[in-house]
């Protein structure tokens, strides 16, 4: 069987990537490059140049590639960036959707594991969500992910093709530095970047109803998200299917906890600006992640401590990682 990933050169994309070949699978993968890197893609992997709102282009790689099933990573995240231009998103992950889909039932391909985001939730009513949650997405992001889904269980009842949905939570960390993100505006990034420019990290809310007065979140590391991508596949290897799961760790950190694990890893002090909450930032999102586990068997097995470790290394690396960057092929 043969995988594509669409956006297979981008953070999480590459890891997925990593996984599926680690199994023995073929892949192949599909990027525009906009924000994916040409160096994440290991020489023998074939690698498509193209966006996937290019149906030719994509309806060609799948049937010259012989492809069973698509992994769609491909597409926009950034909540600001969706505020600030909602059509680019709308036209970009609903558009770009909507042509692999097209091109997926012009060549038979019957099998699709969606992004999907906790975006979709919006402000929850408690602390803890399910895939039962409401879903009120508050950004054009979020919107996008969950008509990405409602679109997904249309085609599905229609061409009859199986697919499965993950809802992210917070992905951080890396495999090796070299995958790590770089571009992602999440509380890891904003703490390093402070960090490296000298200036204190600004801390959005500190009065919010939680035990230390900031926002808590669900952090999930990127390779057992990868992970949980690979139990998907499997998943559509089975049999029909037609279903969400959450991929969070089911643990929430306040800002205030993960600067205190950042100075525990880094040794550096670590101070913070106290800022206004932003509109709209919901106190706890906590993934109830027990779907999965009972039906994919997945479980993240990465803590906060290990999280950080990993993202810190990827973001200022030892010596000899800096060394063998640039001699990766």
């Amino acid at each position: 069987m043969t995988w594509m990933v669409t956006g297979g050169a981008g953070y999480i994309g590459a890891h997925v990537v990593r996984r599926l070949r680690a199994t023995g699978r073929s892949v192949v993968v599909l990027d525009d490059l906009s924000t994916g890197s040409v160096e994440r893609v290991a020489a023998d992997v074939p690698l498509v140049v193209a966006n996937v709102a290019d149906r030719a282009t994509v309806t060609a790689a799948l049937a010259s590639h012989g492809v069973t099933g698509v992994v769609h990573l491909a597409g926009h995240k950034s909540v600001p960036e969706s505020m600030a231009a909602p059509m680019h998103y709308y036209r970009e992950n609903i558009g770009g959707l909507t042509s692999l889909l097209e091109a997926m039932v012009d060549t038979g391909v019957g099998r699709l594991v969606f992004s999907s985001s906790a975006a979709v939730y919006g402000i929850p009513a408690g602390p803890t969500v399910s895939e039962a949650a409401a879903t009120e997405p508050i950004n054009p992001y979020g919107r996008t992910k969950l008509v990405g889904e409602q679109l997904l269980a249309d085609a599905g009842r229609a061409y009859g093709i199986s697919w499965v949905a993950l809802r992210y939570f917070n992905v951080v960390g890396a495999d090796e530095p070299w995958l790590a993100d770089r571009c992602s505006p999440n509380l890891f990034t904003r703490i390093f970047q402070a960090i490296n420019a000298g200036e204190p990290v600004p801390v959005t809310g500190i009065d919010h109803p939680t035990r230390d007065g900031t926002g808590i979140r669900d952090y999930v590391h990127v390779a057992d998200l990868a992970s949980a991508h690979l139990r998907a596949v499997d998943r559509l290897g089975g049999g029909p299917a037609a279903t969400i799961y959450n991929v969070g760790t089911g643990r929430g950190y306040s800002v205030l906890e993960v600067l205190a694990q950042v100075r525990t890893e880094t040794g550096l002090p670590v101070p913070y600006r106290a800022e206004p909450r932003r509109p709209g930032d919901p106190t706890c999102v906590i993934a109830d992640a027990g779907k999965i586990a009972r039906e994919l068997g997945w479980t993240a097995r990465y803590d906060l401590p290990e999280m950080v470790a990993s993202a810190w290394r990827a973001y200022r690396p030892d010596p000899l990682a800096r060394i063998l960057l640039t001699t990766i092929p």
